[in-house]
């Protein structure tokens, strides 16, 4: 179903697409850490348009902000862009994960327009419930080990900071961003093995609900994909992939690549449409 484009008035913004969707889901945006790309998620939000907005956990990394701070003017952008979206209609409905785990003890809340949920169950437009998770809960070294936890994330953080350096190379060559730390993430057999088993858990735990499906984030792994009659989505992250999950009007299912899809979206003299966009996007990113 083709996409309304409309001009972006709401902020400082040059006018350009506006892709419009029924519902949006975005997460580990890690707010508070060099490594979260602020700025693209920010490019992201002036771009896009729902009429709900699900924040599924680690929006803010409260574990990083404890050991030292850090706290940028695009940071503080993103969150006052997300309270103008509530203000101006858009439902907008917070998920908290483990690393932003203290929103937990204010579940059933609002704040600035925004609802904070544990979870929540969302029908699509052609009637599928999917459950809503940040899926912490699934990982057992996040449960069971948390110290062993805030050692991965150590490490984790030495990997996105390494990324951050290679894309400035990148740029100064003229080149698109591209996630250094997810490709050695995804090379390494145990990783891979580590995402298969955390899939196949919360593809369960949704069967047990009785739901269609769930959509997730946590493993920084954007993916959508049928596990056993179960429909898996994880929305990926805003650190290495810079991704969403859109559903259109019809119901439909699609993850946003926003590095790949911002040239087209965001170039206010190409007289492209908003599926057309899309489209080149994805061939580029399969290529």
């Amino acid at each position: 179903m083709p996409l309304d484009l409309t001009p972006d008035s709401s902020n400082a913004a040059p006018p350009s697409t506006v892709l419009r969707y029924r519902t949006l889901w975005i997460s580990d945006v890690h707010l508070g850490t060099r490594g979260c790309k602020a700025d693209l998620l920010l490019e992201f939000l002036r771009h896009t348009e729902s009429d709900t907005l699900y924040l599924v956990g680690d929006v803010i990394d409260g574990w990083r902000l404890k050991r030292s701070w850090y706290w940028n003017q695009s940071h503080n952008d993103v969150v006052q862009k997300l309270l103008r979206k509530a203000r101006k209609g858009t439902q907008v409905i917070y998920v908290p994960g483990n690393h932003d785990e203290a929103l937990r003890d204010f579940t059933e809340q609002h704040f600035g327009g925004v609802a904070v949920q544990m979870e929540a169950v969302h029908i699509t437009a052609d009637g599928r419930r999917l459950l809503v998770t940040h899926g912490d809960h699934f990982d057992g070294i996040v449960t069971y080990a948390k110290w062993l936890a805030l050692l991965g994330d150590m490490a984790y953080s030495a990997a996105l900071n390494m990324n951050t350096w290679f894309n400035h190379l990148r740029r100064r060559f003229g080149l698109p961003y591209w996630s250094l730390s997810a490709y050695l993430k995804h090379k390494v057999k145990n990783a891979v093995a580590f995402i298969s088993e955390y899939e196949r858990a919360i593809a369960e735990e949704a069967r047990r609900r009785h739901v269609d499906g769930v959509v997730c984030g946590h493993i920084h792994h954007a993916e959508m994909r049928d596990i056993d009659g179960i429909l898996y989505c994880n929305d990926g992250d805003w650190v290495e992939s810079c991704t969403a999950l859109a559903e259109h009007a019809d119901g439909r299912l699609e993850i946003l690549h926003w590095a790949e899809m911002r040239e087209h979206v965001m170039a206010p003299d190409v007289p492209i449409s908003a599926p057309e966009a899309v489209r080149e996007a994805e061939i580029a990113r399969t290529a």
